[in-house]
């Protein structure tokens, strides 16, 4: 009889603990996309990005310098002279390539210390509207995330309330 009672007991706390689960989702993203914060992030970025780019501009106008030179002198030079000179040269094609292969993960890495603080903010609002509304778990939709849900179960709206932002 104890074998019995002991199994059933156990699925009957099981069942009563998965029916006070609630989950809910939100588009982030989307919500991200509707921040007033968000155009100072993205000018900030595109400051970032032009600063990378006259840095670049530098290397390759000095790169350009350095070979004209070479190409003006080389007659005048000697072995030594020419060596060094085409050391410099493939030294600073060398920067300018790991500059550009660099590039884009410095904007990256930019833009996400920049969207950092943004995405702070919804996640302590989510928090918030979570235990309000007793959600247990709350999944985020991506392109490749959830197929299908059902849109009663989606806080994005509520959170985007929260945060002051139009829903529309």
């Amino acid at each position: 009889m104890k074998n019995i009672i002991f199994p059933i007991l156990i699925l009957l706390i099981g069942i009563q603990s998965f029916a006070q689960s609630k989950v809910g989702t939100i588009d982030s993203d989307f919500i991200l996309s509707k921040m007033p914060g968000l155009t100072k992030v993205q000018e900030e970025l595109k400051t970032y990005n032009t600063k990378l780019e006259g840095d670049l501009k530098v290397k390759v106008d000095a790169y350009q310098a350095l070979v004209k030179e070479y190409q003006e002198g080389v007659a005048s030079m000697t072995e030594p002279m020419k060596k060094t000179k085409q050391d410099e040269i493939i030294k600073l094609e060398d920067e300018i390539t790991k500059f550009r292969q660099n590039g884009s993960q410095l904007v990256q890495i930019e833009q996400n210390r920049l969207l950092q603080p943004l995405y702070e903010k919804i996640g302590k609002v989510l928090e918030e509207v979570a235990k309000t509304e007793g959600y247990t778990q709350v999944f985020t939709i991506t392109s490749s995330g959830i197929a299908y849900i059902d849109p009663k179960f989606d806080v994005t709206k509520t959170v985007m309330t929260k945060l002051g932002i139009p829903t529309e």
